[in-house]
C-alpha cells in the first residue's frame, strides 16, 4: 500500500490547479466588494440621516403652524442642542451643565429619601444613598463656589438641604435613622430647587 501524500504536496497541487493567480490571494479579491458594500452602506445611511431630518422638519413646521410663531421651529430646536445653557422653569438661563447636575441630586436624594420609608431593605436603601453620595459630590465638587450660579434660588435651597444632611449625620452618627421633621426639611428644600430648575 502507497504512503498517503503529504500536505504539503497536496498543498502544493491545490494551489497550482486553481485558477486564481499565484499574486491574487481571496482577501484581495473580497477587497473590492467589502468597499462596494460600505459605499452603499455610506449611502443607504446617509440617506436615511436625511429622510428622517426632513421628516423631522415637517413635523416641526406643522407643530409650529399649529402652535403660531411662539417657537422658534428647526433652527431654534439645532440651536438649543449645541448651546451650553439652558432656560429654567423661572424663565432664567443657568448651564446646562449645572441644570443636569442639580437635576440629578434632586432626584436621587428623594428617592432615597423615600426609599427608607418606602422599604425595610437597608441594602437596598444603602443604594440609593450610595447613589445620591455620588450625585452631591459631583454636583459640589463642580459647582460649588462657582459665581455663575452661587446666587441662584436653585443652588441655595439645593445647598441648603445637603447641609442639613450633613448637619444631622455628623451629629447623628452615619448610620442614625432620619427622623421625620429633618426628612420633610430636607425634601421641603428639594422641593424649592425643583421648582427653579
Amino acid at each position: 500500500m502507497p504512503a498517503p501524500p503529504s500536505s504539503m504536496s497536496l498543498l502544493s497541487r491545490c494551489s497550482s490547479s486553481s485558477p486564481m493567480p499565484k499574486h491574487q490571494t481571496v482577501d484581495s479579491k473580497r477587497q473590492p466588494i467589502r468597499g462596494a458594500r460600505l459605499l452603499l452602506t455610506r449611502r443607504a445611511t446617509a440617506l436615511y440621516l436625511l429622510a428622517g431630518a426632513a421628516a423631522t422638519a415637517g413635523r416641526a413646521r406643522a407643530a409650529e403652524e399649529v402652535e403660531g410663531a411662539g417657537g422658534e421651529g428647526v433652527v431654534g430646536a439645532i440651536k438649543s442642542l449645541f448651546d451650553p445653557n439652558e432656560e429654567t422653569k423661572a424663565g432664567k438661563v443657568l448651564p446646562k451643565a449645572y441644570l443636569e447636575a442639580a437635576r440629578e441630586v434632586v432626584r436621587t436624594l428623594r428617592e432615597s429619601l423615600e426609599e427608607k420609608d418606602a422599604a425595610g431593605d437597608s441594602a437596598k436603601f444603602r443604594r440609593g444613598a450610595d447613589s445620591a453620595k455620588v450625585s452631591i459630590r459631583e454636583f459640589l465638587g463642580g459647582w460649588r463656589g462657582q459665581q455663575s450660579v452661587a446666587k441662584e434660588e436653585s443652588y441655595v435651597a439645593l445647598e441648603k438641604a445637603i447641609r442639613s444632611l450633613a448637619e444631622f449625620y455628623s451629629k447623628a452618627g452615619p448610620f442614625a435613622s432620619l427622623p421625620g421633621d429633618v426628612k420633610n426639611k430636607i425634601l421641603d428644600d428639594l422641593n424649592a430647587a425643583e421648582a427653579y430648575l
